[in-house]
């Protein structure tokens, strides 16, 4: 009997279907709907300049991939996956090349160009007459009011709680506001026909907070589902858009606005972004107009936002003399101040920046110090989150973080924290003036303190009070000589004295019978030493300080 031989891949191939459009439309088809899906979810935008288009496609690829494979196995069919595999690898290869080709590495003039600094003088930061234009309350703080204000109404907290607060410049007054937004689907879902019924605004000079009831509900917000989504409606609008930066302002009117960022990239495919416009929207009816970098109304103050402005000045003052020496030599290279928060596990850098309201808009400020990370600022720069002009302030002194410490210092009995200051100028002297909290993060005190020589620190219940002591401190007034018209006499029995040495000052701490503590400096109540615990003492006091008028020894 003749042997018949029979190649083991016939056999194979024998129990296989020949390969038919099927093959590849079916999986083309279900990787279309999946992205389609995926698509009104996540809104990628339809850019090449958009890393998030290029993991879209990626993506997209990879599915198709799978799904052919996955197709081609089970319907036991013949076919190929080299074509998608090599448009996958294809894609990867060529978002790499364009990662690459947009670095720092070949296009350092480039990034340093991106943003415009002009020099400037102390003239221009903004005078201690405009305190009232500093916001020194920060957004934990101003969250806090904000919260307190809406747990008062049971109608509005029930259903909504607050959204992120944004620095504004309201009525020529800095403010800080937030919506209300949606808390979770189902409340969306019981109080979409009605809409987001207002949104709070909170003014942190005067620490006040108020809810303003809208006639009208805000229907097209973030926090808003499926078509009444603001991101999805304005992508769907803005297709091929970068879009970020997305928040709530109001007009001087008090008529609620969402302004969003339109951003570019000006060097290669992915690097050095650009804000080149904004898109402002009506939340209320859903209409919106985009606007050129040139063209935006008065109104909105943030289009430019800090860490890109940060970022932007980083690039513009390390890589003004290439990349290497940003990297080795370092020569002439700066950078906005960093604090480095060390923990167990972690060490973690950030910026921060503070706000003044100038012009009619916001301008945060931030100090510049070299890059080998000491505690001195070179000078400070202002820029305008609306139309990004930027000046830079030469000016040696301790960056803001040592301004803080040091103000802590000062009331160190008391533990309260310091917010991240503003900048004024005190007759001539650049002046970090802040608020130092306590641990539940309200309010208790004001704090000036000089840049350039940062031991010289004032504290005050009051921001008036505090700019005045402040101002008696660096005329070289003595401290006796002081305005005591604030003060009152109060008798006290002294619990306990301690002696303290603060950045160099003796400073002399008195607790009384109700725990209340009052400090003073050593040697203007050298009479004290006569003293001991228990003794009954009159003293001129604002609360914080005191002064020794009379006590029972004199009598």
């Amino acid at each position: 009997m003749k042997k018949i031989n029979i190649p083991f891949k016939k056999i194979v191939d024998a129990g296989r279907k020949p390969a038919s459009m099927s093959g590849t439309a079916v999986p083309l088809c279900i990787t279309a709907v999946l992205m389609a899906g995926l698509y009104y979810f996540f809104l990628p935008p339809l850019n090449i300049q958009s890393p998030e288009t290029w993991l879209t496609v990626t993506f997209a690829l990879f599915m198709y991939t799978v799904i052919k494979s996955t197709y081609l196995t089970i319907r036991k069919q013949q076919g190929s996956l080299r074509i998608p595999l090599m448009m996958l690898c294809g894609v990867i290869v060529l978002w790499i090349i364009g990662a690459v080709y947009s670095s720092k590495l070949f296009h350092a003039k480039s990034y340093a160009s991106i943003l415009k600094v002009t020099e400037d003088t102390v003239d221009s930061i903004p005078s201690v007459e405009e305190a009232d234009a500093i916001a020194l309350m920060d957004t934990a703080s101003a969250e806090r009011l904000g919260d307190r204000r809406i747990g008062s109404l049971t109608d509005v907290v029930s259903q909504f709680n607050v959204g992120s607060y944004i620095q504004i410049n309201y009525q020529e007054t800095p403010s800080k506001v937030a919506p209300l937004r949606y808390d979770g689907f189902f409340k969306w879902n019981a109080n979409r026909k009605k809409g987001i019924p207002g949104y709070v605004i909170v003014n942190p000079v005067d620490m006040s907070a108020e809810y303003v009831p809208l006639q009208e509900g805000m229907r097209y917000v973030p926090s808003a589902f499926f078509n009444d989504n603001l991101y999805r409606k304005m992508r769907f609008a803005y297709p091929f858009d970068i879009i970020d930066n997305v928040h709530f302002e109001i007009d001087e009117e008090g008529k609620p606005w969402y302004v969003a960022s339109v951003y570019e990239k000006k060097i290669g495919i992915f690097g050095g972004t650009q804000v080149c416009g904004a898109i402002i929207a009506d939340p209320l009816t859903g209409e919106m107009t985009k606007y050129s970098a040139g063209e935006i109304p008065q109104f909105v103050d943030v289009v430019f936002d800090g860490n890109l402005i940060c970022d932007q000045y980083n690039w513009h003052a390390q890589l003004q003399h290439g990349f290497w020496n940003s990297v080795f030599a370092q020569t002439d290279c700066r950078r906005v101040t960093t604090l480095i928060s060390e923990s167990e596990d972690d060490e973690t850098s950030y910026t921060d920046y503070g706000y003044i309201a100038q012009g009619g808009d916001i301008w945060i400020y931030t100090g510049i110090t070299s890059v080998n990370g000491d505690s001195s600022n070179l000078g400070f720069i202002l820029s305008n989150e609306r139309t990004e002009e930027t000046r830079y302030i030469p000016c040696a002194g301790a960056d803001e973080f040592s301004g803080m410490r040091s103000a802590e210092g000062e009331v160190q009995e008391k533990g309260y924290s310091a917010s991240f200051p503003s900048l004024i100028n005190v007759d001539g002297v650049p002046t970090y003036i802040m608020v130092l909290k306590d641990a539940n993060g309200l309010v208790k005190m004001f704090a000036a303190v000089n840049v350039e020589q940062y031991n010289q620190v004032v504290t005050a219940a009051t921001q008036e009070e505090c700019i005045s002591r402040y101002r008696l401190m660096i005329t070289g007034t003595s401290p006796s000589e002081e305005d005591t018209s604030s003060y009152s006499e109060k008798t006290i029995v002294i619990q306990k004295m301690e002696k303290i040495d603060i950045e160099g000052n003796t400073w002399l701490f008195v607790v009384d019978e109700e725990n209340h503590i009052y400090k003073a400096r050593y040697a203007d109540v050298l009479e004290m030493i006569m003293f001991s615990e228990g003794d009954t003492v009159t003293i001129l006091t604002d609360g914080n300080v005191f002064k020794i008028t009379k006590h029972e020894l004199f009598k």
